[in-house]
């Protein structure tokens, strides 16, 4: 139990301003806290940054016991650790990487830890669990939950190894959290985790402050380099390959914003040193493969964008919500090809027979998120199991809308061609045939003779690319061994006319230069030009390097705007600011008067 007065910690709302220096729960965060406080065990779906972590962190402040927190990444406990202990709560990790495991075992053995992270690995073993027998347990939680699931995007083994460790402690209760479960992975991690149905909580998936935009991708260098001059911060670029993580980062590095790689590939410290140093940042753009950010807690990451195809709605979902953790504007874009799906097609061949089916039901969603010509929201939110409204105001398909072109007949034509050229060809050689381009190659076939020659002209000629492109991420063309183009999926209904075949035209953008200083060219919420801001963000950085943490853990940059707009004049006045709870205010609440004297 944490030191805080018995009568604070009697209440979840005092202890949640003592604490955290909330006035207020967001969300489903108080009937979770509510019902782990009541010892029921409970599965928590809440998006990414709706303050999973803390519905944990509370009862374990107010209740006598340790909290074991089971958690799959080391920097993701680490990064946890930090903010747990900026805000007074006693905490500590058990890995393989930390030198002062004995030490914080004898803490364990005293009662004098709130918090106790350990990886999945460890917890499942013999020793680990002999050790929990020694100092009462509050609650067990289980962080990114869907990995118990193999219904999951990321099932992980050693978490099916949690139930019987659980079991062994039939008066804990446990708390799964989790942001990325569909209806199907969360009765499964019910199951899985012996939680029963009526503990499930389920928050709305919405993340209404980030902005999705989903493009063509046609020249990922320009299409990158813009979007970092458009929106300063700290951001994320997800590349498919460690090759094109190396690439991307030289290519990006080279305008003058600081840009590093991350990949399995390079030497552990580079990694590790590369990683600290973004956490640390205020405006260093990470290039990375999809591993990277799960284990980061980092909440003022302004943008996240995808160069390639993610593998799932759901891997998209939780990999564009590291954007944006602290409620403040952010953006969400992702480049594709048509030989993203062609690539992922063909992968779905190396998957066990029993997830095929599974594997491409996720892949026909992801085509049909990419290629929508509505609300993106909506499709993402849909996939969910939510009701939400036909427009969000907030993706690229509301605020510019695309032509939605019916396109039937020309992509009857387009198939006719592939399948009259024995589907051996790729996409420019079957546009030169259908415009009647009577090149060398297509005279020496005598394909000028085929009936699908010359067959498309003027303003159709324009819908060829993007309806190839459709029709790829569709699965009705599928590319051959040797580059060509093959029919397959629904082909053969819409050749037939059984299936209509609608495709959506993004209008041009003009390419963007200016970037504000406050996030986003879009609005970001941080004032520009505001001295005392400025001068608050100064001392945050000097704190935090003073400290050897990254700056969100001091304040987030909501707390000194408020500081900024409220003006504090005292202690019990600085106090009462969102996100000042009893700990930060005695450590740094003189520090930041000081400054606010000056203005």
């Amino acid at each position: 139990m944490s030191t805080l007065p018995p009568d604070i910690l009697a209440d979840p709302l005092d202890a949640l301003h003592a604490t955290f220096g909330f006035t207020a729960f967001r969300g489903v965060q108080e009937d979770v806290v509510r019902r782990v406080l009541a010892a029921n065990s409970t599965l928590a779906v809440m998006p990414t940054g709706a303050g999973k972590s803390l519905t944990y962190q509370l009862p374990a402040v107010m209740q006598r016991g340790t909290c074991v927190v089971i958690s799959p990444l080391i920097a993701l406990m680490h990064d946890q650790l930090r903010s747990a202990t900026a805000n007074g709560i006693r905490a500590a990790t058990l890995t393989s990487a930390d030198a002062d495991r004995e030490h914080t075992i004898d803490r364990f053995r005293a009662g004098e830890l709130d918090l106790l992270y350990v990886a999945p690995e460890r917890a499942s073993q013999s020793h680990f669990r002999e050790l929990l027998t020694k100092s009462p347990i509050c609650l067990f939680a289980i962080d990114e939950a869907h990995c118990v699931s193999e219904w999951g995007h990321d099932f992980r083994p050693d978490y099916r190894l949690l139930r019987p460790l659980m079991d062994a402690f039939p008066d804990v209760p446990r708390l799964a959290l989790t942001a990325t479960a569909d209806a199907h992975t969360r009765a499964d991690i019910l199951a899985q985790l012996g939680i029963a149905q009526d503990g499930l909580i389920v928050a709305g998936f919405d993340r209404p402050n980030i902005r999705y935009a989903i493009r063509p991708r046609d020249n990922p260098v320009r299409q990158l380099k813009d979007l970092l001059a458009e929106h300063s911060g700290p951001g994320i670029v997800y590349a498919p390959t460690r090759a094109k993580v190396e690439q991307l980062a030289e290519a990006l590095g080279a305008g003058g914003r600081a840009v590093r790689p991350y990949h399995a590939g390079l030497d552990p410290q580079v990694r590790a040193a590369n990683q600290a140093a973004f956490v640390a940042s205020e405006d260093m753009v990470m290039v990375a493969t999809v591993a990277f950010g799960m284990g980061i807690d980092k909440p003022d990451v302004r943008f996240v964008a995808h160069a390639g195809l993610p593998k799932s709605i759901e891997g998209y979902y939780q990999e564009t919500g590291r954007a944006g953790r602290d409620g403040d504007p952010s953006v969400a874009v992702m480049l594709w090809g048509a030989d993203d799906f062609a690539r992922a097609r063909q992968r779905l061949g190396e998957v066990e027979e029993h997830r095929r089916a599974g594997e491409n039901t996720r892949l026909n969603a992801l085509a049909a998120l990419v290629e929508a010509g509505g609300c993106r929201r909506a499709i993402l939110l849909r996939h969910f199991g939510e009701t939400p409204p036909e427009r969000c105001g907030n993706c690229d398909n509301c605020l510019e809308a695309p032509n939605v072109t019916e396109a039937t007949v020309t992509a009857q034509k387009l198939l006719s061609a592939v399948a009259r050229t024995g589907q051996s060809f790729g996409f420019a050689y079957l546009e030169k045939v259908l415009t009647g381009v009577a090149d060398d190659r297509i005279l020496q076939r005598g394909h000028e003779e085929l009936s699908v020659f010359g067959i498309v002209a003027g303003e159709e000629a324009a819908l060829l690319r993007p309806l190839s492109r459709a029709l790829q991420a569709r699965g009705a063309l599928v590319p051959t061994e040797h580059g060509g183009l093959a029919l397959g999926g629904d082909a053969r209904a819409i050749m037939r006319g059984e299936t209509s075949i609608q495709i959506a035209i993004q209008p041009k953008t003009e390419r963007k230069r200016k970037r504000d200083r406050g996030g986003s060219s879009s609005g970001g919420a941080n004032p520009i030009g505001d001295p005392l801001f400025d001068a608050l963000r100064e001392l945050r950085r000097s704190l935090a390097q003073e400290a050897g943490v990254p700056p969100y853990v001091i304040f987030h940059d909501s707390t000194l705007r408020e500081m900024a707009t409220l003006r504090p004049a005292s202690l019990s006045a600085l106090g009462a600011i969102t996100g000042v709870g009893a700990r930060k205010l005695e450590a740094y609440g003189d520090a930041f008067l000081e400054v606010l004297r000056q203005f």
